[in-house]
């Protein structure tokens, strides 16, 4: 399976949940860093965290809207929208997705943005 195709069907496990496709995705040492703070340092983590998420969580949209891969590293950005706790929430977001030689991720790190956009700067003068 080609990097693109691991990422994608990683995403859509979060939709299902698919534990078996995150237990198959990731190296045993991989390390997954959240846009919001959390780390999971190993792939016992990263399952541990799927599961436990998901008993009070449903994500409810997560497409990617650009993937770009260089070798064995991929930038994904993508929208996130989720039901967790009763409370509806989303962002804009990208990864940095870095795979081993066996195709396995052996890191990912997010970052988010405000998902709602504005325009500051629009017939305004700056007075310095």
């Amino acid at each position: 399976m080609d990097k693109e195709q691991i990422i994608r069907n990683y995403f859509r496990a979060w939709l299902s949940p698919n534990l078996e496709v995150v237990q198959n995705t990731f190296d045993e040492n991989a390390i997954y860093s959240e846009c919001y703070g959390p780390v999971y340092r190993n792939k016992k983590e990263i399952i541990s965290w799927f599961e436990n998420w998901n008993k009070q969580g449903k994500v409810i949209a997560w497409p990617i809207e650009r993937l770009i891969i260089n070798g064995d590293t991929s930038i994904a950005e993508w929208h996130f929208k989720c039901n967790y706790q009763g409370k509806i929430s989303e962002f804009d977001g990208v990864s940095i997705i870095e795979f081993n030689d066996q195709n396995k991720i052996i890191s990912v790190k997010e970052y988010q943005s405000k998902s709602k956009h504005y325009y500051p700067i629009v017939n305004k003068t700056f007075n310095c």
